[in-house]
């Protein structure tokens, strides 16, 4: 895994395309690839090729355990790297950052008119429902459940698996709090957004977002779990490659436009990224889980915003810089990770 400085500006002042901790992995993969992503020099996007040196000694100096990054600038690959044995055309696990693509099938089913984030659960789900139905739960909204709101005093993820019937036993949960009023990460809410989807569509989130989403930036090959019942997770379960991760979050970045298309309408990108409710916490200077959350994203510092998936997969986009970060890992401290980040990418 050591890597010389002379030996990595080398391989992108001329190649533009790989680190090479895979040296086993053809360096003309890319140029192949006839979906892959413009590659470019550091330099030529005006970013330090120094400073993701540093970023790279610091991570194998640290306790973290990368599997790869992608780093983007002006729209252009420009330092991309994959530790052995993981290597650029594998799928990787995301974890919760499977969670951002399950909101943006809920935009694409806002804009086709199938449904809006007001609607009330219940309605989708006139059979599953419990005897009696409380206000709270006649109350909650698509929106609460984007937002990780829907008012549940724990995680319900977890109860809700132990059911064949996913979408009956979210239901019958009791509700302490006002929907929208209380952030709570539950992944049990993230499923019941898929769920819907596939009410109104006919379709798993998966098939409905492979003409939509996946074909328009040329993702292949992705896979997601499903419930007993055939409903994709939403909340977990999805698998893509690190390039396929950097397109979502460049597409983001141009809100929402890919080759002069618009993909995902300009204003759910700008619904789907911005504050929405606040978590609890007294670390908001230092924390990038106390920045606020979003649909299925989370705000950053430094006035960005990212999806991200346990033990740190990331896609990262920062706005003010006109860049995007893809990594994805295994890592213990996803915190620590990140101001990594901060600390040496951002300067860069």
């Amino acid at each position: 895994m050591d890597i010389t400085r002379r030996n990595f500006i080398i391989q992108i002042g001329f190649t533009g395309l790989y680190v090479g901790f895979n040296p086993s992995f053809p360096v003309d993969y890319f140029k192949k690839n006839g979906q892959s992503l413009p590659r470019s020099t550091p330099e030529a996007q005006g970013v330090d090729p120094a400073r993701i040196i540093d970023f790279i000694e610091a991570i194998n100096k640290s306790s973290h355990e990368f599997h790869s990054f992608m780093l983007m600038r002006n729209g252009y690959v420009v330092a991309e790297g994959w530790w052995t044995p993981y290597r650029p055309d594998l799928r990787h696990t995301m974890y919760s950052m499977s969670k951002s693509f399950a909101s943006t099938a809920v935009g694409f089913a806002v804009s086709e008119g199938k449904l809006n984030v007001t609607d009330k659960i219940i309605t989708f789900f006139p059979n599953e429902l419990p005897e009696t139905v409380s206000p709270y739960l006649a109350q909650m909204t698509i929106k609460d459940l984007l937002t990780m709101s829907v008012g549940h005093e724990t995680d319900t993820t977890g109860q809700v698996r132990s059911e064949e019937n996913w979408v009956k036993k979210f239901l019958s949960l009791p509700i302490k709090y006002e929907p929208g009023t209380q952030f709570l990460y539950n992944s049990a809410a993230t499923y019941m957004c898929s769920a819907i989807v596939q009410k109104v569509t006919g379709q798993k989130i998966i098939d409905y977002l492979k003409p939509r989403l996946f074909d328009p930036l040329g993702i292949e090959g992705m896979d997601w779990e499903t419930c007993p019942r055939g409903i994709n997770v939403g909340g977990w379960g999805l698998r893509v490659k690190t390039e396929d991760l950097a397109k979502f979050g460049q597409l983001f970045l141009q809100k929402g436009r890919w080759k002069g298309n618009q993909i995902v309408p300009a204003a759910w990108v700008e619904e789907a990224t911005s504050f929405k409710i606040q978590q609890p916490g007294e670390q908001r200077d230092t924390s990038d889980w106390q920045q606020g959350y979003c649909y299925q994203f989370w705000r950053c510092r430094h006035n960005a915003y990212r999806g991200d998936g346990a033990y740190g997969q990331y896609t990262i986009v920062m706005p003010d810089q006109n860049a995007v970060l893809a990594i994805t890992s295994e890592s213990p401290n996803m915190g620590s990770q990140l101001n990594l980040v901060w600390e040496h990418i951002l300067p860069a």
